[in-house]
């Protein structure tokens, strides 16, 4: 088939190298090559390094120009299918292709609409996600349904090990989408039950209230584990100020019931320390101090940085 791709980061590559080695024929859009934040180089997207090193055609439009709308038209794509783009498709594009354009969207929609469902899924203390492919429409991913496939959520998953499980489900999922186009089934379902969104992450997301319970904190690390991570303020004791990452927990005692929260109750002999919750206790085992490299939480409490009795 002759596919119009749009995605943009290392997940949508992959479903890009899938549709390449299946020989299709494939016309890529791609968003723009970005300044790194530290010395300003430019970070290509993956899905670019890709189209370029296999001599796939691509386009890096800033705008969907009237002179980039007729490149696309020219292609004459049947199908166009979108992974993790990252901008807005306009209607006058996704209905280029002779059927339409879908995308493959990481959860069982209207469930987790938006830019990060898997991580919110995890945040949220979901115990089942999985993959949608739909049809592009005008709204926030509230077009048809075409396939679901559910996936279970382990209480030890993170977002890292979800998107390993999910990222070759979507494959599944975009391939039986592709295999139905094949065969003349077009069809799509409307989206039933209550909606729920995933906005964009902010390095704010991660900041930690003590308030909430042991098992929302910790979902809240599993949601965040990729990016922006979780974290906290010292608000009493030597680094009164500072801001401390927490980049390994578990679950200490999900029982207790404190009033005082965010305090330093324990140090663990060769774990790290522990913070009371409103409900229960966190075990601290990695810790990232401001400006300092990842380190063991128990080597930081040796160091005298962080005691029994400070507060968060």
């Amino acid at each position: 088939m002759r596919i119009l791709f749009f995605g943009t980061a290392l997940i949508s590559k992959i479903y890009l190298e899938e549709l390449y080695k299946n020989r299709h024929e494939i016309f890529a859009v791609t968003t723009s090559d970005k300044r790194a934040l530290r010395g300003q180089k430019l970070t290509f997207p993956a899905v670019k390094v890709y189209a370029a090193k296999n001599n796939i055609s691509f386009i890096q439009p800033e705008k969907f120009t009237p002179a980039v709308i007729e490149a696309i038209k020219n292609f004459d794509a049947d199908v166009g299918i979108a992974v993790a783009y990252g901008r807005l498709i306009p209607k006058t594009v996704f209905e280029i292709p002779k059927y339409r354009t879908f995308n493959i969207h990481f959860s069982l929609l209207p469930k987790y609409r938006g830019a990060a469902p898997v991580q919110y899924a995890l945040y949220k203390g979901e115990t089942e996600t999985g993959i949608s492919s739909f049809y592009i429409d005008e709204g926030l991913d509230t077009g048809g349904i075409i396939i679901q496939e559910k996936l279970n959520i382990d209480t030890k998953d993170n977002a890292e090990t979800l998107f390993n499980k999910l990222i070759p489900l979507g494959i599944d999922v975009m391939n039986k989408t592709l295999g139905l186009f094949q065969n003349g089934k077009y069809g799509a379902a409307s989206q039933t039950g209550y909606p729920s969104f995933a906005p964009s992450l902010k390095k704010e997301t991660g900041l930690v209230d003590w308030n909430k319970s042991v098992s929302e904190i910790y979902n809240q690390f599993r949601g965040l584990y990729l990016w922006p991570g979780i974290y906290s303020i010292v608000s009493q004791g030597k680094l009164a100020g500072r801001r401390i990452k927490f980049t390994e927990i578990k679950v200490f005692d999900s029982s207790s019931i404190n009033k005082d929260c965010g305090i330093v109750c324990s140090t663990e002999k060769n774990k790290g320390f522990t913070v009371s919750c409103a409900i229960g206790r966190i075990l601290v085992l990695k810790v990232q101090p401001e400006n300092k490299p990842v380190m063991l939480a128990w080597d930081f409490i040796q160091g005298k940085q962080l005691s029994t009795g400070d507060r968060f």
